[in-house]
């Protein structure tokens, strides 16, 4: 793997052949999930992979009718800098409710096979993240530390959905993961993997 590829996160943003959708997760205990203002949260250390990702989901979000606001828009460049308390992104969180957000749409990079090296706490991939501020305090590193990740052969990502409700924690309201393998084009991949995953939604009445 090329050193310029190892301060990306959202590693299939340079390209795929091959993306699939292995498994989704629906809250239980809701029917149907309406959202009118959506953040959408793509976690890359790159900050042009960052801002294409984001502007094209939010591009397939009003297309559906959803009005989705890019986070690159919203989080300032120190706060993704560096580590951050549950204490600031509370904050952060009351402040998107304040501008009647609905939901947060988070994707990273939660783990691979056949890789040389990864993070000690991405061993267990499996691990259900119920509120977003313990999922993005769990993975914020991928922001700022550019040895979180090594070499990589399949991907495997994953989306999650987060209500922004009032009086309640942002609790988990869905989540896809899709597997991902030889990066060649970023645009294909990108589309490919947001009409795949916005797709999973409308099926499941999430959003849409």
């Amino acid at each position: 793997m090329k050193p310029k590829f190892l301060a990306l996160s959202l590693l299939l943003l340079m390209g795929c052949s091959t993306t699939k959708l292995v498994g989704t997760w629906k809250n239980p205990d809701i029917v149907l999930f309406d959202a009118s203002q959506v953040l959408v949260v793509g976690m890359a250390q790159d900050d042009n992979v960052r801002m294409e990702f984001e502007t094209r989901f939010v591009e397939e979000l009003k297309k559906q009718g959803v009005d989705g606001v890019r986070s690159i828009d919203v989080f300032d460049v120190e706060f993704t800098s560096s580590e951050r308390s549950e204490q600031e992104l509370a904050k952060v969180e009351e402040q998107l409710l304040d501008k009647d957000f609905d939901a947060i749409l988070f994707t990273k990079v939660v783990g691979t096979e056949n890789r040389k090296t990864l993070k000690e706490r991405m061993n267990n991939v499996d691990k259900l993240f119920v509120r977003f501020s313990n999922d993005y305090l769990e993975h914020q590193e991928i922001y700022y530390d550019p040895s979180y990740y090594d070499s990589f052969n399949i991907y495997h990502l994953e989306t999650s959905l987060y209500c922004i409700c009032i009086g309640k924690e942002r609790e988990l309201i869905w989540r896809g993961n899709v597997d991902v393998t030889e990066p060649v084009n970023i645009e294909k991949a990108m589309d490919t993997y947001i009409k795949l995953i916005t797709k999973a939604m409308g099926e499941q009445e999430v959003i849409f």
